[in-house]
């Protein structure tokens, strides 16, 4: 009886090409999620010199002050031109 039973392991086929490039890709994917998620979660720590940066008086020369827009070219007032009957 202990003939008859067959313990040899299942024949698998080979994963075809775009088999893996699934596989791949999903896990590219999912480190790539655990890369956004970590980047959210830990803060990022600004370097000493950009902060000091930020603090110092600026002269005022240096300190532009912003331009009046511009009108806009597209919008031209309406010709007004009576109604002929």
């Amino acid at each position: 009886m202990a003939a008859e039973l067959d313990f040899s392991p299942p024949e698998i086929p080979e994963p075809t090409f775009m088999e893996n490039v699934l596989r791949y890709g999903l896990f590219f994917g999912a480190i790539f999620q655990l890369i956004c998620v970590l980047a959210i979660i830990l803060p990022v720590s600004k370097s000493h010199k950009t902060d000091s940066d930020s603090f110092e008086p600026k002269n005022p020369e240096t300190v532009k002050k912003p331009k009046a827009t511009a009108p806009q070219i597209s919008k031209k007032p309406k010709k007004e031109t009576k109604k002929k009957r």
